[in-house]
């Protein structure tokens, strides 16, 4: 018999910071994933609504499953300056993007644990039909937050999640494996969203007000869809929302309490690999972005969850970026952009042009009706 503390001593030798797990079976909250996506909130992410009944029942994932085991790790990392984040001439990239790409550091050592735990088992780390967030708060690892975020209350929610699908039950000693498995079914049984409170601070701060009601996420309108899951235009109308993102959005937690208080760097070999190398991966100047050929994209994001916007895609982010930064030092470089081999790219080159040469007839007749009033 696997007592609940050789579990957890076997997960944080392995580098995971957060362990919990529950019997297969039908996904807890199915009627809220089947009505987020009748309303069309996934957008363009099609293979979300690609045979919905297997991400409802791990069963259908894998036949013979008896018990979903889900893992968490931090990727809160060592601070990056404030002035830095927020300086309109560099592009912003969401924290969880800052070091290695998380599928390559977390999924080997996932696949090992699950070999440790049972005789057959299939590992997933954002890449199967599994619903995770929602597994995790059935775990016992937190719960789920108003910005749909899993919320751990000692950890925040800068928490990478794995699932392990064994075919084997795991027998286990009376004692709470996840650490907060009393609230997490509190949570599910009763009201949601109880351990927010009256707090609205995720849904009053996004910028795009991609949330119509509390943990509903149009993705439509969110910043982490538009500027990675959306591969054609950027909605003219959301560009100028959007400030310096360039690849992701992390507001949404950056302004929760949860992640204010609580989140820190968890020190776990397996936290360090997404620790970011310098201040340029957490905000590279938008000028070296909209400087990049294809060679040099590559050789510069090799190995990090960025790869996957592609050149065309960061260009497209950092053309936006440009325009919102308003400066006439981004110009030359929007300019070269105009003759680029990506229509997707010229596009937006030419609305960031048009956009800082509004600003700066903008600035003049303002300094102009000034001038008249001395």
């Amino acid at each position: 018999m696997l007592s609940a503390s050789l579990v957890r001593e076997r997960a944080i030798e392995m580098g995971f910071d957060l362990v919990g797990f529950a019997p297969a079976g039908p996904v807890p909250g199915a009627e809220r994933f089947l009505a987020w996506l009748s309303a069309g909130h996934h957008g363009q992410m099609a293979y979300m609504a690609r045979e919905p009944e297997r991400r409802l029942d791990p069963r259908r994932v894998m036949p013979g499953a008896r018990t979903v085991v889900i893992v968490g790790v931090s990727y809160e990392t060592l601070a990056v300056p404030h002035e830095i984040l927020q300086d309109p001439s560099r592009g912003r990239i969401a924290r969880y993007a800052w070091g290695a790409d998380y599928h390559d550091v977390i999924t080997p050592a996932l696949r090992a644990f699950g070999e440790w735990l049972a005789k057959e088992s299939r590992a997933y780390v954002d890449t199967g039909p599994v619903l995770e967030r929602a597994w995790a708060e059935r775990c016992g690892l937190g719960f789920i937050g108003k910005n749909t975020c899993l919320i751990h209350r000692k950890r925040g929610s800068y928490l990478f999640l794995g699932a392990v699908l064994l075919n084997e039950e795991l027998s286990i000693e009376n004692e709470e494996i996840g650490m907060e498995q009393s609230l997490s079914q509190f949570s599910i049984l009763n009201s949601r969203f109880q351990r927010c409170g009256r707090c609205s601070r995720c849904l009053d701060a996004c910028p795009t007000q991609a949330f119509p009601a509390p943990g509903v996420l149009d993705a439509r309108r969110c910043i982490s869809y538009l500027t990675i899951e959306l591969k054609g235009s950027i909605p003219v109308e959301l560009r100028p929302l959007m400030g310096n993102w360039v690849f992701g959005c992390d507001i949404c937690q950056d302004v929760c309490p949860y992640v204010r208080r609580f989140s820190r760097p968890s020190g776990s070999w397996l936290a360090k690999a997404f620790y970011p190398p310098n201040v340029e991966r957490a905000a590279p100047k938008l000028l070296d972005l909209l400087s990049m050929d294809r060679m040099t994209f590559n050789a510069r994001f090799k190995g990090t969850a960025i790869m996957r916007a592609r050149r065309r895609g960061l260009l497209r982010n950092a053309c936006v970026a440009a325009g919102n930064w308003g400066s006439d030092e981004a110009l030359p470089a929007l300019r070269r952009l105009l003759d680029d081999e990506e229509p997707l790219v010229r596009e937006h080159a030419a609305w960031a042009i048009a956009t800082i040469s509004e600003c700066a007839v903008h600035t003049s007749r303002a300094a102009r009706s000034v001038s008249e009033e001395l």
